[in-house]
């Protein structure tokens, strides 16, 4: 009973902030996250009854598995932007900008915040300064989806963009490992080349190939099916499969293997998108099965904002600085290799813009941190907290912003549900007025 009440709270505070969200003009996804912070631990949970919202972050963390799932949903959905004949006119410039802003933004906040450690040594520890520049080259495809769908976005930038999004999470996983493995060598003064580089690669390379296999067996077994319910549900359990597997990890001659889901379920995604013919309607079906779903995960998601980091100046000091220093990063990396490449000129001015937000994949980060690196790791944690906080408020409003200075986003109807429900019956009574 309590997890059911928590929930239908949950959703029901989500979908409420959203009409309040409509006319403040802000995206939806900034809403749900508002109503997480509500309904979470350092509000309605403060009442401390059970199913009443979220009492605890421990009582958050239970629910973990809407998450993992929806991560996987959110992966699925983005590897299906990646489709050759776009690719072909897109994928050059969308490679190289999604590797130059993410190492920009890495090697920019390094270097801000080394200076920091140098002018405050005792504050922020070099370890701390050079993993929090990999978290900071993270970037969340789960908001930034959820903002090109709710406003239905077309044009140049948003065709380049979610692909390079998609890019992002496999060249931040690489940097995350390089930087880690060398923080772990300054403390522990042993340099482990395996850590540094082998295991990172590995999981890249071994997590596109998971998603490759998945991606042909789910239209070999998908094409067995005609009844579009039938193939929407194949879908999802495939996609249920695929997560699970995804977090499979073991070890083979001293080397560490796992997968990173967004990467095995994009790679499912794109094979899905590519070889079979029906995909396109079938994603528009499975876009609105997880509409739910999602609504429920960003509010999860406010809800696991950690508000107690406000309480620290100093993490609220370093925090704003590795914010300045990223948002340049993002967006100077974006706009130079953009530029570089020939892209349109609204993708040079306004792509930087929508790369900013950042949540998971920079928590999974903080959180590794947190749990090897001692206190080095909880300053990571706490800074990394402290960001996403913020990102994840402002960082959806200014996509948006982006999106519709570029031109990419149509001015907002008021197409009502109730009106396209009488629509047939009208055109029915039409056709036999005619006979």
């Amino acid at each position: 009973m309590q997890t059911l009440l928590t929930l239908s709270i949950a959703m029901f505070a989500g979908l409420m902030l959203s009409r309040l969200a409509k006319v403040l003009k802000l995206p939806a996804v900034t809403a749900y996250l508002v109503a997480g912070i509500l309904v979470g631990p350092y509000v309605l949970g403060q009442l401390g009854v059970p199913g009443l919202g979220f009492i605890s972050m421990a009582d958050v963390k239970s629910y973990s598995i809407i998450a993992d799932v929806a991560l996987g949903f959110i992966a699925f959905a983005i590897g299906n932007e990646f489709r050759l004949g776009q690719l072909k006119k897109t994928g050059k410039q969308a490679t190289v900008i999604g590797i130059v802003q993410a190492v920009v933004a890495t090697l920019l906040v390094d270097a801000v915040l080394i200076g920091i450690h140098l002018a405050m040594p005792d504050k922020l520890p070099l370890p701390a300064a050079i993993v929090l520049g990999a978290v900071a080259s993270a970037t969340a495809p789960a908001a930034t989806l959820m903002v090109v769908r709710q406003y239905k976005a077309k044009g140049p930038l948003t065709d380049i963009l979610l692909p390079i999004v998609a890019l992002d999470d496999a060249v931040g996983l690489i940097l995350f490992a390089v930087s880690f493995g060398i923080s772990k060598a300054l403390i522990s003064g042993r340099v482990d080349i395996l850590s540094v580089l082998v295991e990172p690669i590995l999981e890249v390379v071994l997590s596109l190939a998971l998603g490759l296999v998945m991606g042909f067996l789910f239209t070999f077994f998908e094409r067995f099916f005609h009844s579009r319910s039938k193939r929407l549900s194949m879908s999802v359990a495939f996609v249920f499969v695929t997560v699970a597997l995804s977090m499979l990890k073991f070890e083979v001659g001293g080397i560490h293997i796992g997968f990173s889901s967004l990467l095995v379920c994009m790679m499912l995604g794109t094979i899905f998108c590519n070889i079979c013919d029906f995909s396109a309607e079938l994603m528009d079906r499975l876009d609105r099965w997880t509409a739910p779903l999602l609504i429920l995960f960003f509010v999860i998601s406010g809800a696991e904002l950690e508000l107690s980091v406000f309480t620290d100046v100093m993490i609220v000091l370093i925090g704003l600085v590795y914010i300045l220093a990223r948002s340049a990063g993002k967006y100077s990396g974006a706009f130079l290799s953009a530029k570089a490449v020939g892209c349109d000129k609204n993708i040079v001015k306004y792509l930087g813009i929508t790369l900013l937000p950042q949540a998971g994949v920079a928590l999974g980060m903080a959180t590794k941190a947190k749990a090897e690196l001692g206190e080095h790791g909880a300053i990571i944690a706490n800074i990394t907290l402290f960001a996403v906080l913020i990102y994840e408020l402002i960082g959806p409003m200014l996509t948006k912003i982006s999106l519709q200075k570029a031109g990419e986003i149509s001015p907002e109807g008021r197409t009502s549900a109730r009106t396209l429900i009488h629509l047939p019956h009208l055109h029915i009574h039409h056709n036999e007025e005619e006979k």
